[in-house]
């Protein structure tokens, strides 16, 4: 058996993960794809949306794939499709073009590599498990973080194409160089039926993924709201654009961070109370927001709505460590990630709605309070995790022998 390294494969989920975080930065070429293709904004919006459900299927999709060839394979694979998919998008002359391109082909094997480097993680790593996945899910605002001022660079030199094609060639460099990790690491996926018998399905097991799927979806509706509109929400509570600018910059920054800390702290506490005092921190930002509605206010409580999901998608990352065996890793954390794409088409669309129904988010803004009440509700029901060596099973279960 090949020595297996964790830390190669750490770095490949790096590589691989920051251009594919560029997702996060769709909103800065929006302008520019408007005047190239003559587009509306609501024909992006579908590429947004389209790109953004397809990267949902293609993670529930990667597990099936286990097995069926090696893992620096599926990477490899994973890497081509985008490059591809990117550089089609970088020669569209439509929006059928950009969102086959775009949302489909990078949205999906997106997903799926997303998936692979992950699950292999998680078969290797026995401590911190819950930093390690949180670093993991940080990297996509972490990548935004990059593209945005990157592409902001690039199209203040150039048109959106050639910045597409530069997008492309990034995947490709780093899909390869995570290819390489990957076999470097040692990086294994076996197949379902090569691995111990999997008892996800018993009753507790089944209601801690509700559980864990609602507290997530809660959050992330709120958090995805402020990521997708934190400009127009500062700018609707009379704050100047140059505060609006700073806020959107920093926001990501601070929930990629608080992804890190999230699972880092279900390495030393209990999973139910990180993930209450998450909701707590963003319901205290909706309850300032709502009694205080200042200029200078909302950047403050929006970070706070923004922190609050971020920690609870590190701790979510780290409580799927927990509370399942390695080798059911990818295939909960895929099925537990529809919930993002649920966030991202509910509570964001209804905050538009009410914008233009009210001429603000005030409503927006208690329903997302509201949400925090529930999660805080739901969160303080889940069973602390167990503490031994590479912890696979929750307080109150135990999984089947094999």
């Amino acid at each position: 058996m090949s020595r297996q390294r964790a830390w190669a494969a750490i770095l490949a989920a790096t590589l691989l993960n920051l251009p594919m975080g560029s997702l996060y930065a769709f909103s800065v070429l929006l302008r520019p794809l408007e005047e190239a293709l003559n587009a509306t904004r609501s024909e992006l919006s579908f590429v947004f949306g389209v790109a953004t459900i397809c990267f949902t299927l293609g993670m529930n999709l990667a597990p099936r794939f286990f097995g069926l060839a090696s893992a620096a394979v599926l990477v490899a694979i994973c890497a081509v499709v985008c490059t591809i998919g990117v550089a089609l998008a970088a020669t569209a002359q439509s929006i059928a073009t950009l969102a086959i391109g775009y949302g489909a082909l990078f949205g999906t094997f997106g997903g799926a590599a997303y998936i692979f480097v992950q699950q292999g993680i998680n078969l290797i790593i026995t401590r911190r498990q819950g930093l390690v996945n949180g670093y993991i899910i940080s990297l996509y605002p972490a990548g935004a973080m990059i593209a945005a001022p990157a592409f902001g660079w690039a199209l203040a030199r150039w048109d959106v194409h050639a910045t597409l094609a530069g997008l492309a060639a990034a995947v490709a460099l780093t899909g390869l160089g995570a290819t390489l990790l990957v076999m470097y690491a040692g990086v294994r996926l076996p197949r379902a039926s090569s691995t111990p018998a999997d008892t996800s399905g018993a009753t507790p097991r089944v209601r801690i993924f509700w559980q864990l799927w609602i507290v997530f979806f809660l959050a992330a509706a709120a958090g995805l709201t402020v990521l997708s509109q934190a400009a127009g929400i500062i700018r609707a509570y009379g704050a100047d654009p140059e505060v609006a600018l700073f806020a959107t910059t920093a926001i990501p920054a601070a929930i990629a961070a608080a992804r890190i800390a999230g699972g880092w702290l279900v390495d030393r506490f209990a999973v139910p109370l990180v993930m209450a005092a998450a909701h707590v921190l963003s319901l205290i930002g909706t309850i300032a927001l709502t009694l205080w509605p200042a200029p200078l206010v909302s950047p403050v409580t929006l970070a706070m709505i923004g922190v609050g999901y971020g920690f609870i998608s590190g701790a979510t990352a780290g409580a799927i460590a927990f509370y399942w065996p390695g080798s059911a890793y990818g295939r909960i954390a895929s099925r537990i990630y529809i919930a993002w794409c649920a966030a991202a088409i509910t509570l964001p669309v209804l905050a538009g709605y009410l914008f233009d129904l009210t001429g603000g988010y005030s409503l927006t803004v208690i329903v997302a309070g509201c949400g925090n009440l529930l999660g805080i509700a739901l969160a303080l029901v889940l069973p602390r995790q167990s503490r031994t060596s590479g912890a696979t099973e929750a307080v109150g279960t135990r999984p089947s022998p094999a």
